[in-house]
């Protein structure tokens, strides 16, 4: 007899985003999957309209089903409220994407984060056990599997629960095993500097395989694809293919058996992904356990770690869902946040109008986050000087000051917002919002940021013969700002602002020489033919521009700064700071390459005229993964090296 589980309020919305497909359904109850479906994500524009067209089909047989919250696993790694997948060209904000789907509670994950979560929760029937070995109970447990890379992650239990690690383990350096694998290493060496384990251990590491093989034996290599070179493998039709298969899996084992001694993982090690499971008995025999028992001084104490296959077809969905219900059950024992808290315990030293306007925050958290003052004070049916009191009764200095802490216990992080400016303001409050929404604009930029882009602009303005700086209109600051840092670098360069002398300009470019272009929306005619113009000359473009702009699509390298003005004023604002800031990593990037020892570039006279408060705000704005940096204005760093110097914008 099945036991009961019963039904959810309402249906949870659970997807498995990859850079292919799009996995989706709705968990009627706990562990109850209905609706099951994937979506090509070519054939969407976007991570919205993904959503939105799955959603559509449900409700489209289903017209009373409302989805309340979700939970999504991504291919990529989440870190703050901006989401830029790494292995396709979907990005969006978590909160943004939360109110445009009319969710109230919007998970993203990590998909090994996921599949981590999903391990306690799988039955026996839903993995393959290899090779011997037992299992520690409340042990840590490491996860691994190949995909389109190699994902790694691990569990600690922690009380009752578990801990989920997020790993970038799959780009540990590979170590080869044997003389055949030292020759694959030697192959792959004349491509990459760096090898890595997921290099090897993953759909396209397989075909790098296969190519250093044939090179080894000496055979021609066919233009095969993982899939073919696996499926030639099993049929035995391919001495190549079957070879390739051999040492993917005896690496595998070798990645496996460098995670147990890691982790300590006596709990077992999973592999997961999209290939192992669909190996099938092949897998059970190879080279796999063998080669993670390989481990010399410690082959005993590896051989104690079971081994073992997720079959289950929907372990990711189990882990986002458990991963969903624990947030939900968080937000049910304590509703929103540390200051929702405090208005409950306030309640009886409330005024009756401040009470008003206490039991409509706490009734719609979400809505008074995005409310205009006005809003708030007509749906709590008092004036707008008492919803100001009711705020600083809470320690907090005005609405603006309410909302970050609302929205911090809300989200578990201070969101990436934008604040209207209203009539209504006062001038401390004006410019609160004003800072604010540049300094929310900066980090929303700041997890946009692709480390490649920004090392590849950097690597052609140190190799320029001479670098030109094109902008129109109110950008052309920021072409001039441009010239004169980099001109106090030692860099030919000049500022061309006048569009009457752009094309011109252009027309003299020669090989070597690199053009950097400023504009908001990369779609300004002038500003296109001058990058058409500089290919012409043989000339690199870098362009500073909105994603998706006809700018970008020409450029050779792109530094994407989204950010949206008010259209009616004519006048950018927020986005031009952010195209200096862009300016200021690149002169920075500039002066470490060409000076790395950090000696200063810069006269004394020059160095003095330059302010040091930026150079923190830059740092901040390019640390990896969004670290936390010194607060700016700190001076732990103000004279921590000359290069500090080199991001003042010019007077």
């Amino acid at each position: 007899m099945q036991p009961f589980v019963q039904a959810f309020d309402s249906p949870r919305l659970i997807a498995d985003i990859g850079g292919t497909y799009a996995r989706f359904a709705l968990e009627m109850a706990k562990g109850d999957f209905q609706h099951i479906n994937s979506l090509r994500c070519a054939d969407y524009p976007d991570f919205q309209a993904t959503v939105s067209a799955y959603l559509a089909t449900v409700v489209a047989t289903n017209p009373a089903i409302h989805v309340e919250h979700a939970a999504v696993a991504i291919a990529n790694p989440v870190d703050g409220d901006q989401v830029s997948m790494t292995n396709y060209h979907w990005q969006f904000s978590i909160e943004e994407m939360r109110l445009r789907l009319g969710l109230d509670t919007l998970v993203i994950v990590n998909d090994f984060t996921a599949l981590a979560m999903a391990l306690p929760r799988l039955d026996a029937s839903d993995v393959r056990q290899i090779g011997d070995g037992e299992p520690v109970q409340k042990s840590v447990i490491g996860l691994l599997g190949p995909g389109s890379g190699l994902g790694v992650s691990g569990l600690i239990p922690s009380g009752d629960g578990w801990i989920s690690l997020g790993s970038e383990g799959g780009h540990t350096s590979f170590a080869p095993r044997d003389e055949r694998e030292i020759a694959v290493l030697r192959y792959v060496w004349k491509q990459y500097e760096h090898v890595s384990f997921e290099r090897l251990v993953s759909g396209p590491g397989l075909e790098l395989i296969y190519r250093a093989l044939a090179d080894l034996t000496g055979v021609a290599p066919l233009a095969l694809a993982a899939p073919d070179i696996t499926q030639r493998a099993l049929d035995k039709t391919d001495a190549v293919c079957m070879d390739t298969l051999d040492v993917f899996c005896a690496l595998l084992g070798t990645a496996a058996a460098n995670l147990a001694v890691t982790l300590g993982a006596f709990g077992g090690i999973y592999i997961g992904g999209g290939i192992v499971p669909r190996l099938g008995s092949y897998f059970d025999a190879s080279r796999f356990r063998s080669r993670f028992e390989e481990k010399g001084r410690f082959s005993r104490y590896v051989g104690s770690i079971p081994t073992y296959v997720i079959t289950a077809e929907q372990a990711t969905f189990i882990g986002a869902s458990a991963i969903l219900d624990a947030q939900l059950r968080t937000l049910k024992a304590d509703p929103g946040s540390a200051i929702l808290g405090q208005i409950r315990r306030a309640r009886d030293e409330l005024s009756p109008a401040e009470l008003r306007v206490a039991e409509h925050v706490l009734a719609h958290p979400r809505s008074v986050l995005n409310d205009p003052i006005a809003e708030i004070a007509r749906a709590a049916d008092v004036s707008q000087p008492t919803v100001i009191r009711f705020c600083r009764s809470l320690g907090c200095e005005g609405l603006s000051d309410f909302k970050l802490r609302l929205a911090s216990g809300l989200t578990g992080t201070v969101p990436v917002t934008h604040v209207q400016v209203t009539n209504d303001d006062s001038a401390l409050e004006l410019g609160a919002k004003v800072l604010g929404n540049t300094a929310s604009a900066i980090l929303q930029v700041r997890s946009q940021l692709n480390r490649d882009m920004i090392d590849r602009a950097i690597e052609m303005i140190v190799h320029a013969n001479r670098v030109e700086f094109y902008a129109i209109g109110h950008y052309g600051v920021v072409a001039q700002d441009a010239q004169f840092k980099f001109l106090r670098l030692g860099i030919p360069c000049v500022a061309q602002t006048d569009s009457r002398l752009q094309l011109l300009a252009a027309s003299v470019l020669k090989a070597g020489d690199v053009v950097v272009i400023s504009s908001s929306s990369g779609r300004l005619p002038e500003l296109l033919e001058v990058a058409e113009k500089a290919h012409e000359r043989g000339a690199t473009v870098i362009a500073i521009a909105a994603s998706q702009s006809p700018l970008v699509r020409k450029a050779d390298v792109a530094l994407i700064v989204d950010h949206v003005e008010d259209v009616s004023t004519h006048l950018p604002m927020v986005s031009r700071i952010l195209h200096l800031l862009v300016i200021d990593m690149l002169a920075v990037g500039v002066a470490m390459r060409r000076n790395p020892d950090g000696g200063s570039l810069l006269g004394g006279e020059a160095n003095e005229r330059l302010d040091e408060t930026s150079s923190v705000l830059v740092k901040k704005a390019i640390s990896p993964r969004g670290g936390r940096g010194d607060a700016i204005g700190s001076k732990a760093n103000a004279s921590a090296s000359p290069l500090a110097r080199l991001t003042s914008h010019s007077r």
